[in-house]
């Protein structure tokens, strides 16, 4: 007996070792990380610049470079902060240098289409884009924004024409872009080792060898490789601690991976108080889900869906807002709505699918497949819509379809929020 009780002992000593090893984000970091936290020399040096061009404008002879500086320190600012505001007020001053110079000038232009790709704006962009080519414009800002704007209104064709054309450069725009293709096409180690190249081409530019190693990050996700994504998302802190987006990166795997859900709100709420997007509401609402908590999780998604609706925000955040209106709100005509005025914007396999899983939740069945048939089948997905159309796949009757959908999710699972997660997990288990 007493044998038998050491070999208990030993035993749940060593699964509380194994426990606490497989934890990831530790609260002793986040503690600290909160305690102690301090913005960097960045934000500062921002703000300076800032007073600096907007105290050169002179209202009475407006000019193109002082207010164009300053609208970029705008910009600068909502990449920090997240206020909608900011990047309002630059267009505002884009727009102004524009009637200035009678709409002969290509950089406001240019301004402006990245600031409506920013906000989801993807055919005023495109718009705006063939303005300042007409006018010319130098080949970089031509092959980088006609990819981007291709890229995300799904002419995968034109965009990988001009991927091409930056190849001859091999440089950081180029292997950035690269792993954002190669994603798309589910090729997920080309595209983290085209991300990690590109982070390793900025060393000396902290602002951008974060943004490269957060998308890595993002991308190990993906892989499923929580470890490494945690790692990466600590050094974009220690580059740069107003990378909220890697701060509420750990509280991600804090939440799916340690199953910490205290941990994760005390992230979550912390980002909450520091950035003003409505991203981190998202994450407490899937922080309450997780918990199992429908009270807190239903309060989250509202406040989530009336924040990230208001006309500031653009298209910013329609695939989530789909997500929680087809959820747990029980919106689904509004859903449907909103996944169709979607494809007025870009039109990819993802959107499709959106408007497909909404019209299959309205019970518009032999609508659903037919947008499926035409528009998805085939195409690359990623973890949502490949759980969306292993669902709508189900429910039609089509059960081999829908177990192969459901297998390529669980490649993704971590991209999923916890419900569709569990219910991704009873599906591959049937």
């Amino acid at each position: 007996m007493k044998y038998f009780l050491a070999t208990l002992c030993l035993a749940l000593f060593f699964t509380s070792c194994t426990k606490h090893k497989s934890q990831i984000v530790a609260n002793a970091y986040v503690d600290s990380l909160i305690e102690h936290y301090t913005y960097p020399r960045q934000v500062k040096d921002n703000e300076t610049d800032m007073q600096f061009w907007k105290n050169r404008i002179n209202p009475k002879q407006p000019r193109q470079v002082n207010e164009s500086k300053y609208a970029s320190t705008l910009i600068t600012r909502f990449h920090q902060f997240g206020d909608i505001n900011d990047v309002k007020q630059a267009e505002a001053i884009y727009r102004s240098v524009n009637k200035t110079y009678n709409e002969t000038l290509p950089s406001p232009f240019i301004s402006l289409t990245s600031s409506a790709m920013l906000q989801h704006h993807f055919i005023q962009a495109d718009t705006l884009l063939q303005k300042a080519k007409k006018i010319g414009i130098d080949d970089f800002s031509n092959m980088t924004l006609s990819f981007d704007v291709n890229f995300e209104l799904g002419r995968y064709t034109e965009a990988a024409f001009y991927l091409k054309k930056m190849s001859t450069d091999k440089d950081y725009s180029y292997y950035f872009r690269r792993s954002k293709f190669d994603h798309f096409n589910a090729n997920i180690d080309s595209a983290i080792s085209g991300m990690l190249i590109a982070a390793n081409m900025e060393k000396a530019v902290p602002y951008l060898r974060g943004v490269a190693l957060s998308n890595a990050a993002d991308l190990y996700i993906h892989a499923g490789d929580l470890q490494k994504a945690a790692d990466l998302y600590k050094e974009c802190i220690r580059l740069n601690s107003v990378d909220f987006h890697s701060i509420m990166g750990l509280g991600w795997i804090a939440l799916v991976h340690d199953k910490n859900d205290t941990l994760a709100e005390k992230i979550f709420k912390f980002v909450q108080t520091k950035n003003k997007l409505p991203d981190p509401i998202f994450k407490l609402y899937q922080m309450a889900q997780g918990r199992g908590d429908k009270a807190l999780e239903k309060k989250y998604a509202e406040e989530f869906v009336t924040k990230s609706t208001d006309t500031l925000y653009g298209h910013m955040y329609n695939k989530y807002v789909i997500e929680i209106l087809t959820g747990i709100l029980n919106q689904r005509a509004k859903a449907e709505e909103l996944a169709k005025g979607e494809l007025s914007n870009r039109t990819t396999p993802q959107t499709y699918a959106w408007y497909a899983y909404t019209l299959y939740m309205n019970n518009k069945h032999d609508e659903a497949y037919k947008v499926f048939q035409q528009h998805v089948s085939g195409q690359p997905l990623e973890g949502l819509e490949l759980y969306y159309m292993g669902v709508m796949m189900k429910g039609l009757g089509k059960g081999y379809n829908a177990s192969e959908f459901f297998k390529a999710a669980e490649k993704n699972q971590y991209d999923l929020s916890p419900d569709m997660n569990k219910e991704l997990q009873a599906n591959l288990e049937e």
